[in-house]
């Protein structure tokens, strides 16, 4: 039987799982071996409409852990609908999003809070991942999605995609009708900058996949999809907000 959780929860992290049944057990032993235990934490993982055991497996460890919950999304609607769903019902004062694949340690969402909270302006500021030691052809990719956003949307903007993301809640309250793919990640980061909320970066390492397949970078033609499908979505948003 779990333990009954502290009503304060300082940081929620945030982790979409489609179809992530072989990772999770991988992700809650490394949380399991970087988390500051006298932290009280929330690991929100969201089952993102999987068809695989990925609810069962959730469901599995959250009778052992009382920081483990779980959203439950019944049918996939995207990337961003996951983790939106997995936001509005985290319970910490901070929150924060990565990936459910290891391609990203969780470890960093960790390091992302305790630099946050060393900052007196900590409720408008924004912390997200920058990419390090990645092969040239994912360089070349995200140098050039980052130029053609800052020129669009007239906003430094670089490596949009890297996680974690982190803020205070208080910013999700000013955020509506987020995208439902891929592009949440340039709608947050966008937003953090127009109320010009301060940008701090964080050196993260972005790995191998270990288990299944990644849905959107595959080989070149889905990076191209990929990059299609962002400045798609970046033509519409600057057209709202003209």
């Amino acid at each position: 039987m779990r333990k009954k959780k502290p009503s304060i929860v300082k940081l929620s992290i945030v982790i979409p799982c489609y179809n992530e049944e072989h990772n999770i057990p991988l992700i809650i032993k490394r949380f399991e071996r970087t988390r500051p235990k006298s932290l009280n934490l929330e690991l929100r993982l969201v089952d993102n409409g999987s068809s695989d055991n990925t609810n069962k497996v959730i469901r599995k460890y959250m009778k052992k852990y009382d920081y483990l919950e779980i959203t439950e999304v019944k049918h996939n609607q995207g990337y961003g609908y996951g983790i939106w769903s997995g936001l509005k019902q985290a319970k910490g004062e901070f929150l924060c999003w990565t990936h459910g694949d290891m391609q990203t340690d969780i470890y960093d969402a960790i390091k992302a809070y305790r630099l946050m909270i060393k900052q007196k302006d900590y409720k408008t500021c924004f912390v997200t991942g920058s990419r390090i030691g990645r092969p040239l052809i994912d360089q070349f990719f995200t140098m050039g999605m980052s130029v053609f956003e800052s020129i669009l949307l007239q906003k430094i903007l670089s490596d949009i995609n890297a996680q974690p993301k982190l803020f205070h809640r208080s910013f999700i309250e000013k955020i509506n009708d987020p995208p439902k793919d891929w592009s949440f990640d340039l709608y947050f980061y966008f937003m953090a900058k127009k109320m010009r909320y301060r940008i701090i970066k964080i050196p993260v390492v972005f790995a191998k996949r270990i288990h299944g397949t990644s849905h959107w970078n595959d080989g070149i033609a889905s990076r191209i999809r990929f990059t299609k499908r962002t400045m798609l979505y970046s033509i519409n948003l600057r057209e709202r907000i003209k």
